[in-house]
C-alpha cells in the first residue's frame, strides 16, 4: 500500500477547522493508520466537529467519549479538543473569520508560534500538519524538516545509525 499525503482544501465552515485541528491531537503518540480507521467515528461521537456544541461539552459528554469506543479514549486529547473548540469559536469571533485569524501573523513561524499557544496539544509538527491541511503557506516538509533538526548527528540518529550497522 502506497502512503499518499491528505488532500489540501481549505474548510468552508469552522467545523472543518476544527476536525483538521483535531487530527494531529489524536494523532499524537499513534499510528496515523489507526486514527485514519477510527476517523469517522471520532467525527460523528464529536458531532460532526462543530465548534459551538463541542465547546459547550461536560463532564458527561467526556464520559460518555470515554465509554465510546469509536474515539481514541484519552481524556487528555478529549478535553484539549473541547478547549480547542471553544478557542476556534473565540479567535473566529475577534478576527471576523478563522481564516483571517490565521492569515494575522505575518508568516509561517509566527502562526505556528499562536497555534502553539492558543490551542492544547498541538506542537510544531501538529501545527505543520495543520496548516498544510487547511492549505495555508507552510514551507516544503523537507525543509522545514532541517530547519527543526538542522544536523542529524546531534540529535543522535547518526550515532544510533551507526552503532546499529557497527555491530
Amino acid at each position: 500500500m502506497k502512503d499518499t499525503a491528505p488532500p489540501r482544501r481549505r474548510p468552508r465552515d469552522l467545523a472543518g477547522y476544527l476536525e483538521a485541528l483535531s487530527r494531529p491531537v489524536f494523532q499524537a503518540g499513534m499510528n496515523w493508520r489507526v486514527i485514519d480507521a477510527k476517523w469517522a467515528g471520532i467525527r460523528e461521537a464529536f458531532d460532526g466537529f462543530d465548534p459551538p456544541t463541542v465547546a459547550g461539552y461536560g463532564p458527561d459528554d467526556i464520559a460518555r467519549l470515554l465509554a465510546d469506543s469509536r474515539v481514541i479514549r484519552s481524556r487528555v486529547k478529549i478535553e484539549a479538543t473541547i478547549d480547542n473548540a471553544q478557542a476556534i469559536v473565540e479567535l473566529a469571533d475577534e478576527h471576523r473569520g478563522f481564516h483571517r485569524y490565521l492569515r494575522s501573523h505575518g508568516g509561517f513561524a509566527e502562526t505556528v508560534a499562536d497555534l502553539k499557544r492558543q490551542f492544547r496539544y498541538i506542537g510544531d509538527s501538529g501545527a505543520y500538519h495543520f496548516l498544510w491541511s487547511v492549505n495555508e503557506p507552510v514551507p516544503r516538509y523537507e525543509e522545514w524538516l532541517g530547519q527543526r533538526h538542522p544536523n542529524p548527528s546531534k540529535s543522535g540518529a547518526h550515532e544510533r545509525t551507526t552503532a546499529r550497522t557497527a555491530s
